[in-house]
């Protein structure tokens, strides 16, 4: 195994997980205040499918791909029509899969050992014009800050979990790696419990037309 290689990331079944709960109302939000000419999306790190499936039914045509064996394994047995593959960000999805009017990247890209190289796909699976929307834990000051004195950072930060959670990112952390690779950030959502608190957030970020 090389140190890129998160093909053995597990999942339980084939349903959605709790973090869904908070996620999923947010992006279905965001997916309607859209316009593009297709409703066609690439989703990056689709898991066992069950997100790409709930996209499917509002309308969606979606291509997606995840380095897990396991969670393709059961994104296919599960729901065979869609279309999803195994594959990572640190492959050359564009010229495989072509480029794409949005793209939906949920809980991804604080698991990646090489974000830059993560962000370029991004950019490059994206047509001119395009729009990404990329959700990752949230981290801030008084969240942080909380989480110490409760006693909960080693819970936070999962240091046991195989092929967990290795970045850590703020908003101008995310910013930066999504500017440098073409993007521009038009705005950032907080979702899960109060804003200060929020369990995750979602960039949203077009890159240049």
């Amino acid at each position: 195994m090389t140190e890129t290689d998160i093909t053995g990331y597990r999942y339980e079944d084939a349903g959605h997980n709790e973090s869904h709960n908070y996620l999923l109302p947010a992006l279905f939000r965001i997916l309607e205040s859209l316009s593009p000419r297709e409703k066609r999306l690439f989703e990056l790190g689709c898991g066992n499918g069950s997100v790409a499936q709930a996209m499917t039914e509002r309308g969606w045509k979606v291509t997606g791909v995840d380095p897990s064996r396991e969670g393709i394994e059961q994104a296919r047995i599960a729901r065979p029509q869609l279309d999803l593959h195994a594959g990572s960000a640190y492959d050359d999805l564009a010229r495989e899969y072509g480029q794409f009017p949005v793209l939906v990247s949920l809980e991804v890209v604080e698991h990646v050992y090489a974000p830059r190289d993560y962000a370029k796909t991004v950019h490059d699976l994206l047509e001119p014009g395009g729009v990404a929307i990329i959700s990752t834990p949230y981290h801030g000051y008084w969240k942080n800050l909380v989480l110490a004195l409760t006693g909960k950072m080693d819970a936070h930060f999962t240091a046991l979990w195989d092929h967990g959670h290795i970045k850590f990112w703020s908003m101008d952390t995310l910013t930066q790696l999504l500017e440098e690779a073409g993007l521009t950030v038009e705005r950032f959502e907080r979702v899960g419990r109060i804003p200060v608190l929020a369990k995750s957030m979602i960039a949203i970020a077009r890159r240049s037309g």
